[in-house]
């Protein structure tokens, strides 16, 4: 097969500037999980019908980012529990870019989501409350408790950004993904495995999606933040995750198991 890099030099680029018009921050995302191969088959027919973002010569971005929870999971266990209304807070770096902003993730009932965050300083990596700005933030945004939030999962992983030419639609696709745990230590790779995410804005037709359904792969709602707890922190709930961790070693071949599972 083409390697990925040949594959995205042919296709036509999108300036993080011009991405502007496409940010989605209200937005419905449906996900799809699948591996290497599977994207490396599909990528040839990205050509014709999508732009690929380009920063700085790279079409391919590091992203750190680092999730905050409760001390008993709150954010966790209401994704878990099938909670329709939730939120999520975590901090992100651009690498390539060395940006960093706070960000707070709600999740409707509706099915939608919307996304609110500023930017850091760079060194308020790991901290959201020593700043003003930052804290403020917080205390105006974050409804879902009032209990501190700590560091508790830090990510990376690369990625690469889509969008269509009507520019209705942006699509990610992230791959090399790593979690490290910071209140066990723990760490895990499930770098084999691929989280390709639709974000459309309304109910247009998606091209993208007739690629998929073309390719057998099924839309699957995959949380990163859920699947790097489940492998690293063993005093979580699980149960309603376990077919979830039997797909993705099904999509990648490994054995990952569910931290509490170990023996």
């Amino acid at each position: 097969m083409e390697p990925l890099e040949s594959i995205l030099q042919q296709i036509e680029p999108i300036s993080l500037q011009a991405m502007g018009s496409v940010k989605l921050m209200n937005r419905v995302d449906s996900k799809f999980p699948t591996n290497m191969e599977t994207l490396l088959r599909m990528a040839p027919l990205w050509r014709e019908h999508f732009y690929v973002q380009e920063n700085e010569g790279q079409r391919i971005a590091n992203y750190r980012s680092l999730y905050f929870d409760t001390p008993d999971a709150l954010t966790y266990t209401m994704h878990h529990n099938r909670r329709l209304k939730r939120q999520k807070v975590r901090q992100r770096i651009y690498v390539e870019s060395n940006i960093a902003f706070l960000e707070v993730k709600n999740k409707k009932n509706t099915g939608r989501t919307k996304k609110k965050r500023i930017q850091i300083p760079m060194e308020q990596w790991g901290d959201i409350y020593s700043a003003p700005e930052s804290a403020d933030f917080i205390r105006e945004k974050v409804w879902v408790t009032d209990q501190p939030l700590s560091p508790r999962l830090e990510n990376a992983f690369q990625r690469i950004t889509l969008v269509n030419k009507a520019k209705t639609e942006r699509i990610t696709i992230d791959f090399g993904i790593t979690f490290h745990n910071h209140l066990s230590g723990c760490d895990a790779d499930v770098s084999d495995l691929v989280i390709i995410e639709v974000k459309q804005d309304g109910s247009l037709h998606s091209r993208f999606k007739d690629i998929l359904r073309d390719a057998h792969v099924q839309q699957k709602g995959l949380s990163k933040y859920c699947l790097g707890m489940l492998l690293t922190d063993e005093h979580l709930k699980y149960n309603r995750f376990k077919q979830k961790i039997r797909y993705v070693n099904k999509l990648t071949g490994k054995n990952y198991i569910i931290k509490s599972l170990e023996q």
